[in-house]
């Protein structure tokens, strides 16, 4: 068990009176949690109060992009507890991100006790009000203090948290998404199954000339023929055509998504068939032309799941389930967030307890 030094706040903030604009990762709690690799270790597991963070011109991080993150949520549960959702699956997942990058891993059950006890420190600023939870951000970077090409030697690992509203403010709505034929986000053999910050940021361009014709979110093709759809914007994709469910598996190049994998799991839990392989853009639009395409949605952390109305590709538009949510779509979203809020049985013990409120 880590022995980790509590530092708290002599200066707190005041918290949201108005839980209807905390909007997504714009307000940050007090405290915040740091750790440092070095001489092939951690040291100095310790939660300070949330300010900058210091860092050398020449950090590796800075010049070479060796970072790694993790996104997931606590959740303020109906019968007054304080849980999270599957963070071991987080822990194992940045620990493959971290082998991927060449930075330090970090052993799952100090993952978990890092979370818990800053979660537990910080749980009023957890909101009350339905759809909003805390978000929950650990991060490592490499911070080696001079320039050159290689595993890094000297890291920091830290978590800093947000209260977040409703992805939907609106309500749950279909989005607008456009199959990307220029740029692609990664490759087999990169970093594409990493959760690293070069993934974001190479997808901003195929973003911004979406956003600019109207359309929520882009559909990316694979990297080397460009005919296989791998992921939707951030989130992972699942379609539903002739009443089977298809998601793109996992060659490498897609983000394996916890809210992906747990969706696989209540849809074959309740009979659907369901099949992770790969699609290709033709198979797509034929069946969209065709009527076949009977639903379509992303998953994520922010967002849950997130319908999809309608696709464009090479200047045609189809609309899916006339432009409104599915019953498959509306199902898996009041499924998985009735069992991370605490409103349905958690039978397949997802939910981590922190503590009371």
């Amino acid at each position: 068990m880590l022995n980790i030094s509590i530092t708290k706040t002599t200066n707190p903030k005041a918290k949201p009176q108005d839980e209807s604009k905390l909007g997504f990762g714009r307000i940050f709690t007090d405290h915040m949690f740091m750790m440092d690799y070095y001489d092939g270790a951690w040291h100095d597991a310790r939660i300070v109060p949330f300010d900058y963070i210091p860092i050398h011109p020449a950090s590796t991080v800075l010049h070479y992009g060796v970072e790694i993150f993790e996104g997931m949520k606590a959740y303020r549960n109906a019968d007054g507890k304080i849980r999270m959702f599957r963070p071991i699956e987080n822990a194992r997942r940045m620990n493959n991100s971290a082998e991927r990058l060449c930075l330090p891993e970090i052993p799952e059950e100090d993952f978990v006790q890092i979370l818990d006890t800053l979660v537990e420190l910080d749980k009023d600023w957890i909101p009350h009000s339905e759809g909003t939870s805390l978000y929950i951000r650990p991060f490592t970077y490499g911070n080696d203090e001079h320039l050159g090409v290689h595993p890094v030697k000297n890291a920091t690992f830290c978590v800093i948290l947000s209260p977040v509203g409703p992805y939907y403010a609106e309500g749950i709505n279909p989005v607008k998404i456009a199959i990307e034929s220029h740029d692609v986000r990664a490759v087999r053999g990169g970093t594409g199954y990493a959760k690293c910050g070069g993934n974001y940021a190479a997808s901003l361009r195929a973003g911004d000339r979406a956003e600019k014709q109207g359309i929520t979110q882009v559909l990316w093709l694979d990297g080397v023929e460009r005919k296989y759809i791998e992921e939707v914007g951030s989130m992972n994709v699942m379609f539903m055509i002739d009443d089977e469910i298809i998601t793109p598996e996992l060659t490498g190049s897609v983000l394996p998504g916890i809210t992906r994998k747990s969706c696989v799991e209540l849809l074959k839990d309740k009979g659907y068939k369901v099949s992770e392989r790969l699609i290709s853009v033709d198979e797509l639009i034929t069946a969209a032309k065709e009527g076949r395409l009977q639903e379509a949605w992303g998953t994520g952390t922010a967002a849950v799941v997130s319908p999809i109305g309608w696709l464009y590709y090479e200047g045609c538009e189809y609309t899916m389930n006339g432009g409104k949510i599915g019953p498959v779509t509306q199902w898996l979203y009041d499924t998985l967030t009735a069992i991370q809020w605490g409103y349905a049985a958690d039978t397949k013990h997802w939910c981590h307890e922190v503590c009371d409120e």
